[in-house]
């Protein structure tokens, strides 16, 4: 297991963003090392999220109509919410957040859309940067446990990961 405290993001990169007026869409797509069922199984089960995803859910996201409720890390803020598409192990579509899945020779590209103010777009993008290399590591078998909200903003790499994407979707840095 990798020391959690020396864990650092790496640079910026498979991120797009879709603006539209206030709300913008983060389009952020990894290459894991594993099979799509795999992930899903991360996507969907609570006890899976807990380690590496930015909120809590209070049951599974596997089922279309199940309703649940989210509860975003290190803010407390929790909404009700309900799974609208659960295509088991290609899409999983809730809240402002879908997710693809499609295999590859090595094993799954993961994208993600994310709806969010533009305001934190930066932090977004970062955020789940740090999110998805939690969620590799974990299915690697080597986890470090979920970084996510206030934690993730103290790590080395932090600031400059937020001014990487900020570059990139040519606005200043969320401060």
């Amino acid at each position: 297991m990798i020391d959690r405290a020396r864990y650092a993001p790496g640079p910026a990169r498979g991120v797009e963003v879709s603006k539209n007026g206030e709300r913008w869409t983060l389009i952020l797509v990894r290459e894991l090392r594993h099979s799509p069922e795999t992930v899903w199984q991360a996507l969907t089960d609570p006890a899976q999220l807990r380690e590496w995803a930015p909120f809590e859910a209070d049951g599974s996201l596997d089922q279309v109509g199940a309703p649940v409720r989210l509860t975003w890390v290190g803010t407390g803020r929790a909404f009700e919410t309900r799974v609208m598409q659960a295509e088991a192990p290609r899409v999983l579509e809730f809240a402002e957040i879908r997710w693809e899945l499609a295999p590859t020779p090595g094993g799954t590209r993961l994208t993600l859309w994310h709806t969010i103010d533009r305001r934190y777009v930066t932090w977004g993008a970062a955020g789940w940067h740090v999110c998805l290399d939690v969620l590799d590591r974990l299915l690697a078998g080597d986890p470090i446990g979920r970084i996510a909200g206030g934690d993730a903003i103290k790590y080395a790499g932090w600031k400059q990961l937020t001014a990487e994407y900020a570059a990139l979707f040519g606005i200043e840095p969320h401060n």
